[in-house]
């Protein structure tokens, strides 16, 4: 059967002696992480009963017992529920009851929210990372292969839920299989690389590009410890010498003022998770030099759906071409293809498509029509297929019945100086249908005049454009993957302007 938990095994058994996980001093192989991935599938089954297709829940912060315990689920025959880490236990409680999930993994420093979901499910099973033994030799265990067809579900992994409850997105393993290799292939990857993982595990992007694709393809990963200040990233990059970096613009606009040390072996950068500012990607491309792939995806797309070419040409703001075997279309709300250059829903088709949303055929329905699955973001293609995200379908402002797109004010807003962090969020307006407000932080030790920055916004946008309202905060909210939470922005403003 060719699963991913089949492909592991078999990387491991040609790859046993050779480092898989980098984590400070500590360093893991290929032989070590298969033994204990194994023994947690032994234990998963023996001790809890686990039954191919049961649930279990990966509640984790980084570490090298994430990556055992998503392949240890894996050999197990089991389905991972990725959770992530920084969710209180109410809200992981919701997600165990909507996957079903049979059991827990989870770490010591979880212990109190973990007790306290034992109590509130009668017979979750709980293992805390800490009880993993030692593997002492890199031998690969003789295991039965795992009997998961290629179409069998193998993730779930809940979207951020930024209107209600979030949704389960079902990926099989052929989802996942795919996508990595059409990563390996953008990226010109060969097992002689080593990936850098930063970025928080249970996420689709770091799931894939930083724990998948190492793991089945015998690339090492570079795991950091700790990512502040951006010299301690550096450090670990240098240390161990990562050659590619996934990574989020936070970071990037950071290391873009670092001077880089001699002797890095970092080859390409790829930006995701959230739209790279122009001005960001021109200070890096000037001061780094490095390629900085941007590119873009969703958790319902596996995610990876497209990339600036490595080779080729590289369009500042777009976000690339499709990888092999995706396609992309424009719709209106009425279903139709839209032209070139015309903007509508990004629409995708491809084997990166998941297989729906667990428990919601209702949502399933909305989400996917025939083949095509509907993103929910804004955006065009150019003549030559390059994509451009103009915005969430659910940020798009109305203001006099005008569409206004809130990502081409705020690369905008992001050209004046001082301007470390902008967002661009419409309040309710009884007269003009929305307000524009523009939320900013400004840089440390800069000052912001809103009459200044109005000034500047007046001369480069339409008069409908501009922002009505301008909302100073020191740093803008965020979430674990470094999105601008505009929900909570919006809720900022609403109250800060009640009309």
């Amino acid at each position: 059967m060719s699963n991913l938990a089949n492909t592991f095994t078999e990387n491991a058994a040609v790859n046993a002696d050779k480092t898989a996980i980098f984590w400070g001093d500590e360093q893991f192989t290929f032989g070590q992480a298969h033994r204990l991935a194994g023994d947690l599938a032994k234990r998963l089954k023996e001790e809890f009963d686990l039954q191919p297709g049961d649930r279990v829940g990966l509640w984790l912060k980084n570490c090298p017992e994430f990556v055992f315990s998503l392949f240890g689920i894996l050999l197990a025959e089991g389905v991972v529920v990725s959770i992530n880490n920084f969710l209180t236990p109410d809200e992981v409680g919701y997600i165990l009851e909507d996957s079903g999930a049979k059991v827990l993994i989870s770490e010591a420093s979880m212990a109190e929210g973990t007790a306290a979901l034992q109590s509130q499910f009668d017979g979750l099973g709980v293992i805390e990372v800490e009880e993993f033994g030692q593997a002492d030799d890199n031998q690969v265990p003789e295991l039965p292969p795992a009997g998961q067809a290629g179409e069998d579900l193998a993730l779930i992994i809940y979207t951020s839920g930024t209107t209600g409850k979030p949704k389960g997105a079902m990926l099989s393993n052929n989802n996942l299989l795919r996508n990595v290799g059409g990563v390996v292939e953008e990226l010109e990857l060969t097992p002689e690389d080593r990936m850098a993982c930063l970025l928080p595990m249970f996420h689709s992007f770091s799931m894939t590009v930083c724990v998948l694709l190492p793991m089945t393809q015998g690339l090492s990963v570079v795991a950091v410890k700790s990512l502040h200040p951006p010299k301690n990233i550096i450090g670990e990059l240098l240390r161990h010498q990562a050659t590619v970096l996934p990574a989020i613009p936070q970071l990037y606009r950071a290391l873009a003022n670092v001077q880089m040390p001699p002797g890095m072996a970092l080859r390409v950068c790829v930006s995701g998770a959230a739209p790279l500012p122009l001005e960001v990607l021109k200070a890096f491309n000037e001061n780094v030099g490095i390629p900085l792939l941007e590119g873009y995806g969703l958790s319902e797309t596996s995610p990876v759906a497209c990339f600036n070419p490595l080779h080729g040409e590289k369009k500042a703001g777009s976000v690339g071409l499709p990888i092999r075997g995706v396609a992309f279309q424009i719709w209106n709300d009425a279903g139709e293809v839209l032209p070139t250059g015309e903007q509508g829903e990004i629409c995708i088709k491809g084997h990166n498509i998941m297989m729906g949303y667990w428990n919601n055929p209702d949502a399933t329905a909305a989400a996917i029509k025939g083949d095509w699955f509907l993103s929910g973001d804004i955006g065009y293609l150019d003549e030559d297929g390059y994509l451009y995200i103009t915005d969430r379908k659910k940020d798009m402002l109305l203001v006099n019945g005008i569409n206004v797109y809130p990502r081409e004010l705020e690369e905008v807003i992001y050209q004046f100086e001082g301007v470390k962090e902008a967002a661009v969020i419409g309040i309710n307006d009884s007269r003009k249908g929305d307000l524009v407000v523009a939320c900013v932080a400004p840089s440390e030790g800069a000052t912001i005049e809103d009459a200044a920055l109005l000034g500047f916004l007046k001369d480069k946008l339409a008069a409908y454009k501009m922002p009505r309202r301008v909302m100073q905060m020191e740093a803008l909210p965020r979430n674990a993957t470094g999105k601008i939470l505009k929900t909570k922005l919006r809720e900022i403003a609403a109250e800060k302007y009640a009309r």
